[in-house]
């Protein structure tokens, strides 16, 4: 299952041009804030394929019955990028513990490159829905190897997979390593650089939100 935010035209389509726009990244603030934003928005579509109990609630003039969700999904986050979009998961889901995942490229002299998951801390997800928040979903190779090594610790209910932006290829890689996977992104592009960027893109998110590394 794939959902593609950008597909329907609603206010977010302006939170993705601005997160895009050249110009307007060079406000760091801005650019977090954007990718705050779209994480919400993804966070409530999310939040619609969940299950939900009735639950009865007093106030002050008489009792109202309302559809809670019976679960509360654990927010995964790939270091450094995603902080900013895990935030608008966590502005929704205000309950919900968090897991936090170090994972990178590491480049080769040829040119090409292995996912390095150097730390992963996380509560118990043995039956729990884990979304799993990555600004940009680009080879999906980190994706299929962070979500492989916790799937082999523990008994996932249900793996949703969050990005702002991914590329074709990234998208029918987690495809066919994590069937089970739902995809939910705000736009989906269809080219990669040499080196493995999605284009357009926006560029590096990590370094756009908190600076260049050294």
């Amino acid at each position: 299952m794939i959902f593609i935010l950008n597909k329907t035209n609603s206010v977010a389509n302006q939170f993705l041009a601005q997160l895009r726009d050249a110009e307007i990244q060079q406000d760091k603030t801005r650019f977090r804030y954007n990718q705050e934003k779209l994480g919400q928005i993804l966070a409530y579509e999310i939040s619609k394929s969940f299950k939900y109990e009735p639950k009865e609630v007093q106030t002050s003039l008489g009792t109202a019955t309302v559809n809670i969700s019976a679960d509360e999904p654990v927010l995964g986050v790939v270091l450094r990028a995603g902080l900013p979009f895990q935030q608008g998961f966590l502005n929704y889901f205000d309950q919900s513990p968090s897991a936090f995942i170090t994972a990178y490229r590491k480049v080769k002299r040829n040119g090409s490159f292995i996912i390095q998951v150097d730390h992963i801390s996380t509560p118990n997800l043995d039956d729990k829905i884990f979304i799993l928040c990555d600004t940009m979903l680009a080879t999906g190779q980190s994706v299929v190897v962070v979500c492989k090594e916790l799937m082999a610790q523990y008994k996932i209910k249900e793996l949703h997979i969050a990005a702002v932006i991914a590329s074709s290829e990234g998208v029918a890689h987690v495809r066919a390593n994590l069937p089970k996977a739902k995809i939910w992104a705000c736009a989906i592009d269809e080219e990669m650089t040499s080196k493995a960027y999605i284009v357009p893109g926006l560029g590096d998110a990590g370094d756009l939100a908190f600076g260049e590394k050294a």
